[in-house]
C-alpha cells in the first residue's frame, strides 16, 4: 500500500493539507483571541452602563456584573474624563497591557502564540474603543487563564476539523488517482507483459487509448518501440534462415572449389605464356574463394573469425585486387589506380583485408558502370603516427540519402538494384575485427570516398 503510487499520493495529500491547515491555524487562533478580548470589552461596557444608569448599586450586584463580564475592573473615558466605573480586588498585579485600537496582524499572531505557550496565570490590561461610540476609551483587567483555555479548546477543534478535511480530501484524490492514473498505468504494464510473452506476434502491440496526454505519449512511444522490435525479430528470423541456406551452399561450393584447385597444377604446366601468367592469379582467386566459403561456414556458427595477423606488403595486396577488377571492367571506360608506397608494410589478416578492399573497389566499379559514364577508382595508402590508413575513392554518382541511413547494416544499405547490402556490412565487420574503423568521408555528385583506419596499437 505505502509503496504504491496511489498510497504515496494519499499520504502526501494528507500531509500537505495538514500543513496548509497549520499555516491557517495561527491566524485563526489570533483572530479568536482578538474576538474573545473584544467580547470582554463589550460585556464590561454593558456592565458599566448599568452602573451609570443607577449610581446606587449594591456591592453584590457590582461583583455579579464583573463576574459576568469576566473582568476585575472597568475604566471608561468620557468627555475627556477617565473614570473607574467598576472594580474588584485583583489576585496579582497587572503583568502587561494590550491595546487593540492599533493592533497589527503580526502583533496579534505574536501575542496569541505567547499566550498559548505561557501556562502561568497572569492579569493583563486590555484597552479598546467603546462600542456604539459610548466614550473615547475603555480598558479592563482580566485573567489570562480562561483566555488560554478557550484558545486551546478552539485550536483543538480547528485541528480536528483539519484532520477530517484532510482525510476526506485525500480519500477523494486517492480514488481519482486510482481511476485516472493508476488504472491506465496498470493497463500499460499488462500490455507490456502480454507483449513480452510473444514479441513476434504483431497483434500484441499496444494500441494507444489513454486520454491523459503524458500517458498517451508514453503509449505512442511504447507502440513505436514494440513495432520496431517485432520487425527486427522477424528480420532476425529471416536472416537466421538465410544464414542456414548460405552455410549449406558454401559447404557444397567449397567442395567444388577444392576440386578446382586440383586442376590448377596442370594449368601452370601450359606452354601458353598468357596462361602461365594468369595461372597464379587463378590459383589465388580459387584459394580466396575456398577461404571465403570456410569463413562463411564459421560465420554460421559464430561471428567473423578473428584475424590471423601477419606482416605483409599492402601494395601487392591492392595490386591483386585491382588486377581482378580490371578483368571485370570489360568494355566499361573505368580506370583503376593505386597510390601506395612500395615499401608500406602493415600488420593484419591479408585474406580479410583483401576482401575488405575488394568489396569497396567492386562497389565503386558497379556504381560507375551503372551510370554508363567513364570514371576513375583509386586506392591510397598512408601511414600516420598511430595507424595505417587505406582510402578508396571513386568518381561515381555518390550514395543516395536512403542508403546512408543504414550504410553498414546487412540487407539494408544496398544501393545497386538487386544488391543485398552485404558488401559494406562485411567490410565494417572485418575492419572492426582489426580494431579499426570504416568511415564514409564524403559522398556527393563528385564521387564517394571511404576510409579504413587500422590502429597500430590494436594489432601489435
Amino acid at each position: 500500500m505505502l509503496t504504491s503510487l496511489s498510497g504515496r499520493f494519499l499520504i502526501l495529500t494528507t500531509v500537505f493539507v495538514m500543513l496548509a491547515e497549520v499555516l491557517i491555524f495561527v491566524p485563526s487562533v489570533a483572530r479568536f483571541r482578538e474576538d474573545y478580548l473584544l467580547a470582554r470589552l463589550e460585556r464590561a461596557q454593558i456592565a458599566s452602563l448599568a452602573l451609570l444608569a443607577d449610581d446606587m448599586i449594591s456591592p453584590d450586584l457590582e461583583e455579579e456584573l464583573l463576574q459576568n463580564a469576566g473582568v476585575f475592573n472597568v475604566v471608561l473615558r468620557r468627555d475627556e474624563a477617565r473614570q473607574l466605573v467598576l472594580s474588584a480586588p485583583m489576585p496579582t498585579p497587572v503583568y502587561t497591557s494590550f491595546d487593540l485600537r492599533d493592533a497589527t496582524a503580526i502583533g496579534l499572531m505574536r501575542d496569541a502564540l505567547a499566550c498559548l505557550v505561557d501556562p502561568t496565570p497572569r492579569v493583563i490590561r486590555v484597552i479598546g474603543y467603546p462600542f456604539r461610540q459610548a466614550g473615547s476609551l475603555i480598558e479592563v483587567t482580566m485573567e489570562t487563564e480562561p483566555l488560554r483555555m478557550a484558545m486551546i479548546d478552539y485550536g483543538v477543534r480547528i485541528l480536528l476539523l483539519s484532520a477530517v478535511i484532510s482525510i476526506i480530501t485525500a480519500g477523494l484524490l486517492f480514488f481519482a488517482v486510482q481511476r485516472l492514473l493508476v488504472k491506465p498505468i496498470k493497463g500499460v504494464v499488462a500490455h507490456m507483459q502480454n507483449y513480452a510473452a510473444a514479441p513476434e506476434d504483431a497483434r500484441r502491440i499496444i494500441t494507444p487509448q489513454a486520454s491523459i496526454s503524458e500517458l498517451r505519449e508514453a503509449e505512442d512511444a511504447l507502440q513505436s518501440m514494440q513495432t520496431q522490435l517485432t520487425q527486427a525479430l522477424k528480420q532476425k528470423e529471416r536472416l537466421a534462415q538465410l544464414g542456414g541456406a548460405v552455410a549449406k551452399v558454401s559447404h557444397d561450393l567449397r567442395n567444388i572449389l577444392t576440386s578446382a584447385q586440383l586442376f590448377t597444377d596442370r594449368i601452370e604446366m601450359s606452354e601458353d605464356p598468357a596462361v602461365r601468367r594468369l595461372a597464379p592469379k587463378l590459383v589465388n582467386s580459387i584459394s580466396r574463394a575456398v577461404s571465403l566459403c570456410e569463413n562463411t561456414l564459421a560465420f554460421g556458427r559464430a561471428e567473423e573469425p578473428a584475424p590471423k595477423l601477419t606482416l605483409f606488403n599492402l601494395a601487392g595486396l591492392v595490386s591483386d585486387v585491382l588486377d581482378g577488377e580490371r578483368l571485370a571492367v570489360g568494355d566499361d571506360d573505368i580506370s583503376l589506380s593505386e597510390d601506395i608506397p612500395a615499401t608500406m608494410m602493415i600488420r593484419g589478416d591479408p585474406e580479410q583485408l583483401y576482401r575488405a578492399v575488394s568489396n569497396l573497389v567492386r562497389n565503386a566499379r558497379q556504381a560507375i558502370a551503372g551510370t554508363g559514364q567513364p570514371g576513375e577508382i583509386s586506392v591510397q595508402g598512408v601511414t600516420t603516427d598511430d595507424a595505417w590508413v587505406i582510402r578508396v575513392h571513386d568518381t561515381g554518382p555518390g550514395l543516395p540519402a536512403k542508403a546512408r541511413e543504414h550504410l553498414f547494416q546487412a540487407f539494408q544499405g544496398g544501393v545497386r538494384k538487386g544488391g543485398t547490402g552485404l558488401g559494406l556490412a562485411i567490410v565494417a565487420e572485418l575492419v572492426r575485427g582489426h580494431g579499426g574503423t570504416l568511415k564514409l568521408i564524403r559522398s556527393d555528385e563528385g564521387g564517394t570516398e571511404f576510409e579504413m583506419r587500422l590502429p597500430m596499437s590494436a594489432l601489435r
